[in-house]
């Protein structure tokens, strides 16, 4: 994620967003009975919850977050190159504007599902 901030401290944006998508996402699994990993993921969440003092229940997110300084454009390129071959890499799909979830598609000269500040 390459995100930015003018007013408030990243720290808390990178808080709330972890936990906003952390809740979400276990509920959705809690709740999608169809879902062939749903017992393990939500025991593995678990697992990793107890494991840290500030959980109330489940571990979704790694511990903290390692900012890099985009300090050029030749960075600001490769971090973002990075982030959009992630799927590829994966083997999800053979090009990173195919990924739904990705700003790859704007890149492309397409439209993603949310509104993104080309770099």
């Amino acid at each position: 994620m390459i995100i930015g901030t003018k007013d408030k401290p990243l720290q808390n944006i990178l808080r709330d967003m972890k936990r906003h998508t952390s809740k979400t996402l276990t509920k959705t699994i809690d709740e999608n009975t169809q879902e062939s990993r749903r017992e393990w993921l939500l025991w593995f969440f678990e697992r990793e919850g107890k494991l840290n003092p500030n959980n109330e229940q489940y571990q979704f997110w790694q511990q903290g977050n390692h900012p890099i300084e985009l300090y050029s454009n030749d960075v600001i390129d490769q971090k973002l190159d990075y982030i959009h071959n992630n799927p590829v890499t994966a083997g999800w799909v053979d090009e990173p504007e195919h990924y739904l979830y990705s700003s790859a598609r704007d890149y492309a000269g397409g439209k993603g599902l949310i509104d993104v500040i080309l770099l």
